[in-house]
């Protein structure tokens, strides 16, 4: 990490100064822990370490500012807004009408029931399905 001035650490002074304030305080200890060992916090983890370091009276409010300028140069992780839900596949309610006509009036036929499982189970049925579907209901006339 680069640093401007490489002797002053505004971040592991405040992490000091607020562990010496609250020396039970399980999450000053572990961020001064990841501190020493990563050489860096993140964003979340310097909101807290400013929320603490806040109501400890010995920190000074520049260093406070110092703090908090950190935080807001460090980036955010933005999620992209999920897509509509929208379906992959809708269906034609014309050609399941012509699939419910034929099989009114030929229930056995093997190819359209074929046709009305696969239209059934949301598969796009081919053009070539479709205009057969369309043959079949014009011989029915």
């Amino acid at each position: 990490m680069y640093r401007l001035k490489p002797g002053v650490d505004i971040v592991y002074d405040i992490l000091q100064a607020v562990t010496e304030a609250r020396p039970h305080d399980e999450f000053a200890r572990s961020i001064m822990f990841q501190y020493i060992e990563r050489g860096g916090l993140s964003k979340k983890q310097l909101q807290g370490l400013y929320g603490k370091a806040k109501k400890v009276t010995g920190v000074s409010p520049a260093k406070l500012a110092t703090l908090e300028a950190i935080i807001l140069k460090k980036s955010e992780k933005n999620r992209s807004p999920l897509p509509a839900n929208t379906p992959l596949y809708t269906k034609d309610e014309v050609t399941g009408d012509l699939i419910n006509q034929i099989l009114f009036k030929y229930p056995s036929h093997i190819r359209v029931k074929f046709l009305k499982s696969k239209f059934d189970n949301n598969e796009p049925l081919s053009a070539a399905e479709v205009a057969e579907i369309q043959r079949f209901s014009k011989l029915l006339k």
